[in-house]
Order: C-alpha cells, then sequence, then structure tokens
C-alpha cells in the first residue's frame, strides 16, 4: 500500500484557498468536510447546508444503490430530487458515473445555501471548489509531488458569477481515477460537471503523453469552460485561463 502524501492527507494545501478579506472555517459532517470561507463564520448554516445536501442522496442513495455504485451514467426518470438530476446530466455529458459528480455538487449546494448570508463564499471539498466573490482571486494548483504544485495558480479576473474549479488526481487522495494524473483541473459554470469531467478527463491520461488528447476530449464536453493536465514535470491547458506563479 502506498503512503498518503502528508499535505493531502493533513489537508494542509486548504491554505493555499482562500481570501484574506474572508473568514474561513471547517465544516464535517460524516464523510463530507469542507473548508468555508464568508464573511464571517457560518459554521451553523453551513452543516444545515450540508445536511440539506446530504438527505436526499442518502435517500435516493438507499433506494437506488446503482447510482452509488456505476462507472457508467444512470438515467434517473421520474421525480428526482434537483441535485441527482444534476449529478445524472453531469455524468451523463462526461460519460462516468453519477458519484464522480458529487463533491462538487455538494460545494456548490452548500455554497449557494450560504450566498443570502455573505455576498462571498468559497466552499472547497477536497478538492472541488465553489466561488462566488468579486473581483479578482487565484486558486493554487496543487498536484502532487510534481514540481508545479503549489507553484502555479489560475488567475481569474473581473468575476461577476459563481463558478467550480474542481481538481481530479491518479497519484493523490482517495477519489477513484483510471489514470496517472498528478491533476486535472476544469472550470465550469456548474460543479458537478466540472467534478465529472475531471474525473471523465482523468481517466484518459495514462503517461505525459495522453495529455494532448486529453485535452482534447475534454473540450468536447458541454459545460467545460476551462482545463488543466499535469503529469509530473509536463503541464497542459485549454480555454481562456491565466497561469500565474505562486
Amino acid at each position: 500500500m502506498s503512503q498518503e502524501n502528508p499535505l493531502f492527507q493533513n489537508r494542509t494545501y486548504r491554505n493555499l484557498c482562500g481570501r484574506e478579506s474572508l473568514t474561513t472555517f471547517r465544516v464535517t459532517v460524516k464523510e463530507t468536510d469542507l473548508a468555508v470561507s464568508a464573511c464571517r463564520d457560518l459554521t451553523d448554516e453551513a452543516i444545515q447546508a450540508v445536511l440539506a445536501a446530504r438527505t436526499p442522496l442518502e435517500t435516493w442513495v438507499a433506494a437506488h444503490p446503482s447510482f452509488a455504485t456505476s462507472l457508467v451514467p444512470v438515467p434517473v426518470t421520474g421525480p428526482a430530487p434537483a441535485m441527482i438530476r444534476a449529478m445524472a446530466d453531469a455524468s451523463q455529458k462526461a460519460g462516468v458515473g453519477p458519484m464522480a459528480a458529487v463533491a462538487g455538487t455538494v460545494s456548490e449546494s452548500v455554497g449557494h445555501a450560504l450566498l443570502p448570508f455573505s455576498p462571498e463564499v468559497i466552499v472547497e471539498n477536497g478538492g472541488d471548489t465553489f466561488v462566488a466573490v468579486t473581483g479578482r482571486i487565484t486558486v493554487a494548483l496543487y498536484a502532487g509531488d510534481s514540481p508545479f504544485s503549489m507553484k502555479v495558480g489560475l488567475a481569474f479576473k473581473d468575476i461577476h458569477a459563481p463558478f467550480a474549479v474542481c481538481t481530479s488526481s491518479g497519484t493523490v487522495g482517495h477519489s477513484l481515477s483510471f489514470g496517472k494524473s498528478d491533476a486535472v483541473c476544469v472550470v465550469s459554470p456548474s460543479g458537478a460537471l466540472a467534478d465529472a469531467a475531471a474525473t471523465a478527463i482523468g481517466n484518459r491520461v495514462k503517461d505525459a503523453g495522453c495529455i494532448d488528447s486529453a485535452i482534447d476530449f475534454g473540450q468536447t464536453i458541454p459545460g467545460v469552460e476551462g482545463l488543466v493536465v499535469v503529469v509530473g514535470s509536463r503541464i497542459g491547458f485549454w480555454g481562456d485561463l491565466e497561469l500565474v506563479r505562486l
């Protein structure tokens, strides 16, 4: 069994995802472990938001076990909670199982729930981040042992609408990936789509030689507005993105 990188294990990378003008606090409910930044400590409100997101998911999975285990899209017919439909739609577009979208969906759901209490909100969920701020923000890129890890970031200017930045890795963390990328980072207005797409793209990265083909594939997924792929000392990106040194 390989030893997990202590930086990820202790979630030290969260120190690189924040905003000086906001208060950052941690919220943990069962398997959900969030770092939230807002204008004030909204721990109680965030806990309620996590429960509101988890309850329909847990209820749906109990009635539809394949939704939690399938590695391919699962059609959802008839009445279903909004987050279940969002996950199913994202997985269909990306060609992966619905749970590939769960972290991004939860972070987005919690983020929107907190916006009535704070004009700016950032919710990070294991590398899947919902961002609702104004002006400019830089999101650090964590890519395990790659020399790019925590050395470069994505700079966003003139932000007017919430968006998601979700990351998948075949070398870092617990998430299931069939690839070998150190990081695949996807930018999208949808947290569910960004998360599912990051997984789908990451699955195609077997080595550094796959970067270009993985990026070509990522461009075909509706809703993906930008992406970065890191394998060791090689990096590729597509979209209207600004990579900056940290």
